[in-house]
């Protein structure tokens, strides 16, 4: 059965989120190995995460992979789960006391990134991935062999 796709399917929109969301989570990733005290298990211990030891490279490698999925669009909607709950925890753990400690608008300033990472990811799991994707190309080849 084809089902004609939404008009914000062929916008290559997508293509630029997912390139904005995906480049950003995955340098962020690649640093969580690079400078472990400053961005991984250190700035963890720092923030109060539990176990920092592990869920510094744990959250690195989630960030590469995830983000990786999100550049060539494999699995986007999927993908953008896990980074969901990454954004959602350094929110509430980093932002949040910024807010009680410093007021609204130091926090908006510090927190503008994770809220615009936020908004991708939510577009990303409303819209999926687009046109310019491997889960267009993917999605293609299951229509021509039915």
């Amino acid at each position: 059965m084809y089902r004609k796709k939404s008009s914000y399917y062929n916008l290559p929109g997508n293509f630029i989120i997912r390139l904005m969301v995906g480049l950003t989570f995955s340098s962020e990733g690649v640093q969580k190995f690079l400078f472990p005290d400053v961005i991984g298990a250190g700035r963890f211990a720092k923030i109060g995460i539990p176990y920092p030891q592990f869920f510094g490279p744990f959250v690195g490698v989630v960030e590469i992979t995830c983000g990786f999925l999100l550049i060539i669009g494999l699995m986007t909607r999927l993908a953008s789960v896990p980074l969901l709950i990454v954004i959602l925890t350094a929110i509430y753990a980093s932002k949040i006391p910024i807010l009680e400690n410093k007021g609204f608008w130091a926090a908006v300033h510090e927190g503008r990134a994770d809220f615009c990472m936020l908004m991708g990811l939510l577009f990303l799991l409303i819209y999926g991935a687009g046109k310019y994707s491997a889960d267009s190309i993917f999605a293609g080849h299951e229509k021509k062999r039915a």
